[in-house]
């Protein structure tokens, strides 16, 4: 039997780096695609519970494809409950226009949410993003974004991908998160990284609307320095492809003895 392999994204089902995602497993397994409908960056684990769902049968070029009104969340969960009616054998989410990179996006990507989402049932999961210089480029509708950008990612993503369905995962990894610089070529080296901080300075701007009344914006520049080893300093410091793996459970490693005296 095919491995079942299904992708989902949070820059829409018509993004083009959805359809390089496909590019990358589609000679892996049965592939489907549940994706949301719209764009949906930012969102991360988000969930729709105070409304009903709907799903439309769609096509990226002359690939099959599920049209979710909702979350990248809800595209994996409709996608594993309602379209292949069983646990697929591995869930890849991407690729994200736009890096995912530290605990700022961990906690906030749609692409690493839907990811982090597959891997609760125990599916093996990949989020993938690739680095973009232009911030404007991570909200735009991005169904024409220049294909040639995706290749090295693709080939990397595939040798993962085949690799985690002969292996399964590591030990205590949910999730692996695979970021591709912008000028990624195929000799770029590759880093097993842990989660920088942060990669946002994170500022509030104040505006004010044609009435005089404040309305404001949350704002800030990316955090290009970071320590050695993560992935914010693979990215940004050395142009290196950066592989983070990502457990699910995320209770801090102390003896419990030590908080003790906070009770």
């Amino acid at each position: 039997m095919a491995p079942k392999i299904l992708l989902t994204n949070d820059d829409g089902v018509y993004s083009t780096g959805l359809r390089a995602a496909y590019e990358s497993v589609a000679k892996l397994g049965e592939v489907t695609i549940s994706a949301p409908a719209m764009q949906q960056s930012g969102v991360g684990r988000a969930i729709s519970i105070f409304e009903p769902l709907r799903i439309k049968k769609t096509s990226i070029g002359d690939i099959p494809a599920y049209a979710v009104g909702g979350t990248p969340t809800d595209s994996v969960i409709l996608g594993i409950f309602t379209v292949l009616k069983k646990l697929p054998d591995l869930v890849l989410s991407g690729f994200n226009i736009g890096e995912n990179i530290s605990t700022d996006t961990i906690t906030t990507s749609g692409t690493i949410g839907g990811a982090l989402e597959a891997a609760s049932y125990g599916v093996p999961a990949i989020a993938a993003s690739l680095q973009v210089l232009e911030e404007g480029l991570k909200f735009d509708d991005l169904r024409d974004y220049h294909k040639e950008h995706f290749e090295p990612g693709i080939q990397v993503v595939n040798r993962i991908a085949k690799n985690v369905l002969k292996h399964g995962m590591p030990e205590n990894v949910d999730l692996l998160n695979v970021n591709i610089p912008h000028n990624a070529t195929e000799d770029t080296p590759i880093e097993i990284t842990s989660l920088a901080r942060k990669i946002f300075n994170t500022d509030v701007e104040e505006r004010k609307d044609p009435r005089g009344r404040p309305y404001y914006w949350i704002a800030g520049d990316l955090i290009r320095e970071e320590a050695e080893g993560t992935d914010v300093h693979a990215i940004m410091q050395k142009g290196h492809i950066s592989i983070t793996p990502i457990s699910l459970d995320a209770t801090s490693p102390i003896k419990f003895s030590e908080l003790e005296k906070y009770i």
